[in-house]
């Protein structure tokens, strides 16, 4: 028998992987809308690709210091359930 605390954590784990989900949409959504800008400025010639390289590179240092924060903070997320990877993907498709 499922019990009320067990139907919570189901729930909250779904709404979890929805959340996170959509995040990550939204994330890669602003980085394609950067990309293409940083294209266009290229292309008219409003900015050099060694600027670029050398922004990305700045971007390097506080993307690594990203990753080591996430990678702590990863562990508290219950990744390996079935219902948060379920969300998760909706929340992909849906968001």
């Amino acid at each position: 028998m499922i019990t009320e605390t067990q139907i919570i954590s189901l729930v909250v784990t779904f709404i979890l992987g929805l959340l996170i989900g959509l995040l990550i949409k939204k994330i890669i959504q602003v980085g394609l809308i950067i990309l293409a800008i940083i294209i266009i400025l290229i292309a008219i010639g409003a900015l050099s690709p060694s600027t670029v390289i050398h922004g990305l590179e700045g971007l390097g240092v506080y993307a690594s210091k990203a990753e080591s924060f996430v990678k702590g903070e990863l562990s508290i997320l219950p990744y390996n359930s079935i219902v948060f990877i379920i969300g998760l993907i909706i929340g992909l498709i849906k968001g």
